[in-house]
């Protein structure tokens, strides 16, 4: 897209940079990311600002994404991160305008997501790059927890957030959902199991000293990486933010996220370490095996039964769809975490259970998905 394709935000940019660098600044390129609402925007004016990345609210008919909110929680994540910690694992916020609904941000480039690394070249191509990104969500567990309360006061300023997003309202609505989901299936969510669901939601909702701050959507989308040379990583797409338990973050080492068929073994492939060793570093009670064991398989538990309450919409699906062996992946993955921790060993039990239902359910799901040869680590869920 060119400029004049966008010529009332560029104005905005323009003006937004033009008053903090107190010297003119034009936009003479404007190239839209799809299918985003984001664009890499070239500049003229500021010898060391070449190009920026702007981002705003969405504003189209039909749209999704077009909370205000969003925006709002973007950038007081962003500026907390940099501004508040003193960190650089994420884009700085430049400038802002939300009223206007838009923010400038710094370019990654030549930075690119590590997912599409991943389903180009394979998980073995990259393990530099996978070993970088856990690392990364590990130090933002590390560096930001014990700040909630800074972080609130920026956020509180730029306006109320989404309260469906806050812990409290998404594990209640899991715990009102789920047994009777379970009871329909035939696997009652009763007895011991049900109290195990319960300590693992109140793991989660009182995570004490790992209470940190995510982007909420901790996956390998939404890190960016180099091609080759270096393996750093940073972290993009705040719109979700908020103070959470750490150990979210570290579910998508161990369980398929909605873009992956399988993960493969994170500890075998030394992920779970990058990722346990760089948030010990400020959360020094990740250092403990049952602390640490516990909210991991809370975590991982969590993540599969809420998956789990698609079931409804993946089981009109015609036979072969690929998004059934992956529900069934997502289940037996967290399982295996739980089991590997010693935790919570009836809701483990339970959620193999259904897994084994769905499988005689869906025959055309019953796959080895632990076979490395046929479903390698980060075999990409192709619609």
């Amino acid at each position: 897209m060119s400029a004049s394709g966008a010529t009332p935000r560029c104005a905005i940019v323009e003006a937004l940079l033009t008053d903090l660098h107190s010297s003119p600044v034009r936009v003479v390129a404007w190239e839209r990311l799809e299918p985003w609402a984001i664009a890499r925007v070239t500049l003229r004016g500021i010898a060391a600002l070449r190009t920026v990345v702007v981002k705003w609210v969405r504003d189209r008919p039909g749209s999704t994404r077009t909370e205000p909110w969003r925006l709002h929680t973007e950038v007081a994540a962003l500026r907390h991160l940099s501004d508040d910690l003193g960190l650089a694992l994420a884009p700085r916020v430049l400038a802002a305008d939300l009223s206007g609904g838009l923010v400038v941000l710094e370019d990654l480039a030549p930075r690119t997501a590590l997912d599409g690394l991943l389903r180009r070249d394979g998980a073995a191509a990259h393990a530099d790059r996978l070993a970088a990104f856990a690392r990364a969500r590990g130090e933002l567990g590390a560096s930001t927890a014990g700040h909630a309360g800074r972080y609130l006061l920026r956020r509180t300023s730029l306006g109320p957030a989404d309260p469906a997003a806050a812990d409290t309202a998404r594990f209640a609505r899991l715990r009102n959902r789920a047994p009777g989901q379970a009871a329909a299936l035939g696997v009652p969510l009763a007895g011991r199991v049900a109290t195990e669901l319960d300590a693992v939601l109140t793991e989660l909702s009182d995570p004490g000293p790992f209470g940190a701050l995510s982007n909420g959507d901790a996956e390998t989308n939404n890190v960016l990486v180099h091609e080759s040379g270096a393996a750093d990583a940073r972290l993009i797409d705040f719109e979700s933010a908020a103070y959470t338990h750490a150990l979210l973050d570290a579910v998508c080492l161990h369980v398929p996220g909605p873009a992956w068929m399988t993960v493969g073994d994170p500890v075998a492939t030394g992920l779970a370490d990058h990722h346990r060793h760089a948030l010990a570093r400020g959360v020094p009670e990740a250092e403990d095996d049952r602390r640490y064991g516990t909210g991991l398989a809370a975590a991982c538990l969590f993540w599969a039964i809420a998956r789990l309450q698609r079931f409804g919409a993946l089981d009109v699906r015609v036979q072969g769809d690929p998004s059934r062996p992956q529900l069934i992946e997502t289940l037996e993955a967290a399982a295996r975490t739980a089991e590997h921790r010693c935790a919570f060993p009836h809701l483990a039990g339970w959620t193999r259970r259904t897994a084994a239902l769905l499988r005689h359910r869906w025959p055309d799901a019953d796959l080895d998905l632990t076979d490395p040869v046929a479903f390698p680590p980060y075999t990409p869920r192709h619609p």
